[in-house]
């Protein structure tokens, strides 16, 4: 079965009992009430699902298995010669919950390294798309057509039991993330490349070897790969990514028409593509200041017109998370080592310093503090990847660690469809006036 197979059957075995316990002992116990805010405004808030992987704390942002990212930076194995944690690593420990050792890490990437190989169906479905169309749609159907390739979908075809789900979506799950980089770096390349293919390198770990394909065997560019992959990886269970793939692997839909799902939610504006506007709202403040490098001053008046333009300054306030989220500072860390006097990177963070300020004093805003977002794509700028379309495929990459693993505890620990309950309009109306009425 392959050792970290094992664990993972063994930990998510330990998992069940511990579970089944808690639902005999406290199943009716009530976590909250659910007000009708929260039932029109997008569920904001209702706890409604069950994430091993990751955890997000308003004030200390996402803990993966209960570490920081400090923490992961600090703990997880590093290439040699490296000061970035290696994404294997990450997706061990969610996997596993066990901070993995050097071993357990080459394991991880040599057996994806193995699995590599992408059926020559899967490129001929891409280039079947005009050169125009956008990354992430030609990612998603590339996903889609490696379906043939799903172990799950044909051994549950052939009466598989059960107690046998984890196991093949598990397979799907390695295969399908050892296959990604190549996908993703073939529609780059097509796109932007003038179709100028990179053959891989399986001598290299899973993020330099996509900085490879991709044409980028700057070092430092593949440091940078080894962290964005990382810190992108997962944000518990209620983003539309992570909720979509759940969703519909609750149907018992096999890992890769689950991703598609995911990735067809990461491609919408409010999700992951959230990182290319934050991009492009700096360039066309720079375009109408004329200049490369503004003043504090300057970024504060483009500011206040974005706000009465009635518009949002993209890469500021998240819908959980109260203070400066921990991944804009890791991005900001690395650009401090790296690249401190690029122009576009001290724009980031001038505006960091600028622009909470004058969100908080709106009124409006409950957080005024930068995301992930706010940072990226300065630094992707930097190195020459200048495409911002493609930085959600980027985020789609790194992604499927959290959604898959997670896709796998939920098969592990038997999840049952997911099958919320909704009500109408005239319903809401006849309960108020019924609550009305007894009061």
């Amino acid at each position: 079965m392959g050792y970290v197979k094992d664990l993972f059957k063994e930990k998510a075995d330990a998992q069940n009992k511990e579970i089944k316990s808690i639902l005999e002992q406290h199943g009716n116990m009530k976590i909250e009430d659910v007000t009708l805010a929260q039932v029109y405004q997008g569920m904001r808030g209702i706890t409604g699902l069950v994430t091993e992987t990751s955890l997000l704390d308003s004030n200390e942002g996402i803990r993966f298995r209960g570490y920081s990212i400090p923490e992961l930076r600090e703990k997880l194995p590093k290439a040699e010669g490296g000061n970035e944690p290696l994404p294997e690593g990450l997706f061990y420990l969610m996997l596993t919950g066990e901070v993995p050792s050097g071993e357990n890490v080459e394991h991880i990437s040599s057996t994806w390294a193995r699995r590599s190989h992408v059926p020559n169906h899967v490129f001929d479905v891409i280039e079947a798309f005009p050169v125009s169309t956008h990354p992430m749609t030609q990612f998603t159907a590339a996903v889609l057509a490696l379906q043939t390739e799903s172990k799950f979908a044909k051994a549950y075809n052939e009466g598989i039991s059960k107690k046998e789900y984890w196991s093949y979506v598990y397979e799907d799950t390695m295969s399908l993330i050892a296959r990604l980089p190549r996908i993703a770096a073939y529609i780059y390349r097509r796109k932007y490349k003038g179709g100028e293919h990179i053959h891989p390198d399986g001598m290299l770990d899973w993020s330099a070897n996509f900085a490879h394909m991709l044409g980028y065997d700057d070092e430092s560019f593949k440091e940078l790969m080894r962290l964005y992959m990382v810190i992108h990886a997962d944000h518990e269970g209620g983003n539309v990514s992570a909720h979509a793939t759940h969703l519909v692997g609750s149907a018992l839909s096999d890992p890769y028409l689950s991703f598609a799902a995911g990735m067809t939610g990461l491609a919408g504006p409010l999700h992951g593509l959230a990182n290319q506007e934050v991009i492009r709202w700096i360039e066309d403040m720079c375009k109408e200041l004329n200049s490369d490098a503004p003043t504090k001053a300057q970024i504060a008046d483009y500011i206040q017109k974005t706000l009465v333009a009635g518009k949002v300054v993209p890469g500021y306030g998240h819908a959980v998370l109260r203070k400066t989220d921990p991944r804009f500072t890791a991005q900001m860390e690395f650009a401090k080592t790296h690249c401190p006097n690029d122009p576009t990177v001290q724009t980031v963070w001038n505006v960091y310093e600028v622009a909470p300020p004058i969100l908080e004093s709106t009124g409006k805003i409950k957080n005024p503090w930068p995301n992930v977002d706010a940072h990226s794509g300065a630094l992707l700028k930097h190195y020459g990847l200048i495409e911002e379309e493609f930085y959600t495929v980027l985020f789609g990459v790194s992604r499927a660690l959290g959604v898959l693993s997670s896709l796998c505890w939920d098969r592990a620990l038997g999840f049952p469809l997911e099958r919320p309950k909704s009500i109408t309009t005239e319903w809401v109306k006849k309960f108020i006036a019924k609550g009305e009425a007894v009061a």
